[in-house]
């Protein structure tokens, strides 16, 4: 099979100092401390879905039902025309803004598909500050894009798609100090923002495409040192490492994408580890641990503590790697997972943090698996379904899976998760022999994506989901993909963009119902957030469309002799009541 080498030199890149382009800079800033972190003030939005939980919910709760349809538009802002990627004339996709802008009283930070980071005046939309992160020359991201910052103390964190982590002055946006964490040439880079936990930056590499290791990292907030370092693939010796037939640990993939959610108490994070590598699992005999994975580790060590694999040998591309969503319900600590797999589930976490199956079932249509062992929840695969050599197997859904990296949202109230879904659609592999090389795809088969005769009915969908009894309690249509990340709110309305038509909706959390909407500049690929200022409830969003999403549609296109185009935008809104 002939592999397409990614990581090219280019003679059209232009390149750009790394540097703070500061407007002029901010007179006050409010440390964020390891307390504020883990009990954040309700007017603010302190790390990337709020609190360590990942729920993304705001107890904010002026905006309800009754009045959300008198959302005003109060400011909106571009983040500024690419740095770097202009250049890239092979860019394999358009670059995504899926980055939620974070909010420490009245300081708006964001991050930007090009490695560049941005801070507002939150009342009015000023820049105050821009840092631009270069990056090295033959560098053509697969998948361009950054979901975001992490901030502690005066400092503010971002990792980029050339493996390192990089540390600002969150006053001025000048560097503080800037680490690589991996070759970039081997095929290493950074998505995902950081998760600041335990007096740490965390942080867990992207590649699994490359066959890389994957790996979560620790750094010292204040040097950049390592503090440590767990490999999501085990070697000889290390516990699961019998699950890895000869030497395959060494290129198994194990992508971590996207952040962790963190337990204080029990100072445990959650990590999703991604696919395994190559993709077929009849190249690589054995469970593969700890792919398609969560693992919990020990935040002062980075010891691997507790896991739960969702599909042994993964061979459909079904990267697992959004962490559960935790919550603590009628005295049950417990965390909930839509896994890209297609089924939903429910694991409860003992006093030690450990996980343990309790219940799963299908949130959308599902023919690889013939079910989940009851006792453990492992997957019963059907094997009609699974990619062979020299064998094409269908299976459903593709490998896009009933829900990508967008986030699910809870409700403590209601108890309801919310979450953003795409179905009747279906993929295909067929296995072939691959060599690995670094740095260049190491795939073992090709990818499809087909949608089905339902299809034209719906594909995206937002549903919700009673956590006490496992079943769903409304489900909203589109016709478009949904890749829009949920936010919850305390007045029982739940935000997001994601679909095709660059709509910004509101929805009734009991009943689905869509109450406001609004067409902006582009898709919505980025995870609404809101914030109190001058005593009023605000709802931000960023605009900017493109890679997966647009990668999604491609294949739709494709199969139905359409042509879709999504504005890409790049403006950051703020919405309020009049």
């Amino acid at each position: 099979m002939r592999r397409t080498p990614l990581l090219v030199s280019s003679s059209v890149l232009v390149l750009l100092a790394a540097t703070s382009l500061s407007a002029q800079g901010i007179e006050s800033y409010s440390p964020v401390t390891p307390e504020r972190l883990a009990s954040p003030e309700p007017g603010n939005w302190l790390s990337i879905r709020r609190t360590y939980d990942g729920q993304g919910h705001s107890p904010l709760n002026q905006i309800t039902p009754e009045n959300v349809a008198g959302l005003k538009e109060v400011w909106s802002a571009p983040t500024g025309p690419y740095q770097q990627m202009t250049a890239f004339a092979a860019l394999p996709a358009d670059p995504a803004h899926e980055a939620p802008v974070l909010m420490n009283d009245g300081v708006m930070v964001v991050a930007t598909p090009d490695n560049q980071v941005v801070a507002y005046n939150a009342a009015d939309g000023k820049e105050l500050w821009r840092y631009a992160h270069s990056l090295p020359a033959g560098l053509i991201p697969v998948h361009p894009t950054n979901r975001g910052v992490a901030l502690l103390g005066d400092k503010v964190f971002f990792a980029t798609l050339d493996a390192r982590l990089v540390a600002l002055d969150a006053k001025t946006g000048e560097k503080v100090w800037d680490r690589a964490l991996a070759d970039w040439q081997q095929g290493y880079y950074f998505t995902m923002a950081p998760l600041a936990a335990d007096g740490k930056i965390m942080v867990g590499v992207s590649g699994g495409e490359f066959g890389i290791r994957g790996f979560v990292e620790a750094s010292d907030p204040e040097t950049g040192e390592s503090v440590w370092k767990t490999y999501t693939i085990p070697e000889p010796g290390q516990p699961g490492s019998e699950t890895w037939p000869g030497d395959a640990w060494k290129t198994g993939g194990g992508p971590v994408w996207i952040t962790g959610t963190y337990d204080p108490e029990r100072n445990i994070a959650y990590w999703g580890v991604g696919n395994a590598a190559p993709w077929p699992g009849v190249l690589r005999p054995g469970d593969n641990l700890y792919t398609a994975s969560t693992i919990g580790l020990d935040a002062e060590t980075g010891e691997i503590v507790t896991h739960f694999q969702y599909h042994p040998n993964d061979t459909w591309d079904w990267d697992e790697t959004v962490p559960p969503t935790l919550m603590e319900l009628d005295g049950e600590n417990l965390a909930v997972k839509f896994a890209r797999n297609g089924y939903v589930y429910k694991l409860r976490r003992d006093d030690a943090g450990s996980l343990s199956f309790v219940e799963g079932t299908n949130y959308v249509f599902q023919n690889a698996f013939d079910g989940l062992d009851p006792e453990t929840g492992r997957a019963i695969v059907n094997e009609e379904n699974r990619p062979k050599l020299g064998e094409r197997a269908e299976f459903c859904p593709s490998a896009w899976g009933g829900r990508d990296y967008p986030y699910d949202a809870y409700n403590p109230d209601l108890g309801y998760i919310f979450v953003p879904v795409n179905e009747n659609h279906c993929g295909a592999m067929e296995a072939a022999e691959v060599e690995y090389e670094p740095g260049v795809l190491f795939l073992g088969s090709g990818l499809e994506m087909t949608p089905t005769e339902a299809a034209k009915d719906h594909i995206g969908a937002v549903q919700a989901w009673d956590v006490r009894t496992m079943e769903k309690v409304w489900q909203t249509n589109f016709k478009s993909p949904m890749w829009g990340p949920m936010l919850s709110t305390g007045g029982g309305v739940i935000f997001s963009g994601g679909t095709n038509d660059a709509e910004f909706r509101a929805f009734d959390a009991k009943t689905g119902e869509i109450l406001w909407n609004k067409r902006l500049d582009g898709g919505i690929m980025s995870p609404p957030i809101s914030f109190e200022m001058d005593g009023k409830q605000h709802i931000a969003v960023l605009t900017g469309w493109g890679v997966d999403g647009g990668r999604f549609q491609g294949f739709i296109d494709a199969a139905w002799g359409t042509e879709t185009v999504t504005p890409q935008g790049g403006t950051l809104y703020v919405f309020a009541l009049e």
